[in-house]
């Protein structure tokens, strides 16, 4: 696909994975639509987009609403038309495993992180469809949603639905043109690290700080992950891993489940011990 002349509609663009991907589609010639809770934010990254001099649209939007997804869509199809790349990427964190995890986690997460995403695909794609032009769908799921960690239950439960809901669309879509892709990031320093919601050991400050320390040492920038789903879009792929470490877990996954299961409890683990080391000192 060449986005020269394309239309791309990108949700949870004030910041991170959403506001670099929107830039990277302006660069590369799209106009955007994008939204976010963050009313300000978004129009930010609205302004930087007509910057580059491509069209923007912004506006304030809950994804986890069904109202204001639908007014949000009948807006977007009344003033630009059918979108051409959806990408479903606004979502938040929370770690806690599932004895630590509340209902109202649970109802919180699972409404943005898989409502969120079963709603803009609802909304946007069958007008897409109905305009038989073709289009690409980009579903940002993460390494906890093939790799699942207790710390991460919920996290990773609305993750793997995610993928599974790519996996779905992207063979029912296929006859119209239309590509799916499962973006699965590693370990990307953005935002969602300060604001994720923390539950048992993990919910004191020094934690956080932790986590946050981490995240920035590897100084995997959301750039570099809008750079791949750029590429993953123009090459049609199913699922783009983002970073070393996504690669390399996704293929143990599939070849080495067991072992993978392991690997994964020795880095829960690791990540447990530099809580408590964090909480100690």
């Amino acid at each position: 696909m060449s986005f020269a002349g394309r239309t791309a509609l990108v949700t949870g663009a004030a910041s991170g994975i959403g506001r670099e991907t929107a830039l990277a589609l302006a660069r590369a010639g799209a106009d955007l639509v994008v939204c976010d809770l963050n009313g300000p934010g978004a129009e930010q990254t609205a302004a930087d987009i007509r910057a580059l001099g491509r069209s923007a649209m912004a506006r304030t939007v809950d994804i986890a609403r069904r109202d204001a997804m639908e007014a949000f869509a009948a807006d977007v199809h009344k003033e630009v038309g059918v979108v051409d790349v959806l990408m479903n990427n606004a979502g938040v964190g929370l770690g806690a495993r599932f004895l630590e995890t509340t209902l109202d986690d649970w109802q919180w997460i699972l409404s943005i992180n898989l409502w969120g995403v079963i709603l803009g695909c609802h909304f946007f794609v069958p007008p897409m469809v109905a305009r038989g032009k073709g289009g690409h769908v980009v579903n940002v799921s993460s390494v906890a949603g093939f790799l699942a960690s207790a710390p991460l239950a919920a996290y990773s439960t609305t993750k793997f639905g995610v993928f599974g809901l790519s996996e779905a669309l992207r063979s029912e879509l296929r006859p119209h043109r239309i590509g799916v892709t499962a973006v699965c990031p590693g370990i990307i320093n953005t935002p969602i690290t300060r604001a994720a919601r923390m539950r048992g050991q993990a919910e004191t400050p020094e934690a956080r700080a932790a986590l946050v320390e981490m995240y920035e040492r590897r100084n995997y920038g959301p750039e570099r992950v809008a750079a791949n789903i750029l590429t993953a879009i123009r090459r049609n792929r199913a699922v783009a891993p983002v970073s070393p470490e996504a690669h390399v877990l996704y293929a143990l996954k599939r070849l080495a489940p067991g072992f993978t299961a392991r690997l994964g409890e020795w880095l829960e683990a690791r990540m447990e011990r530099r809580i408590q080391t964090s909480q100690a000192r």
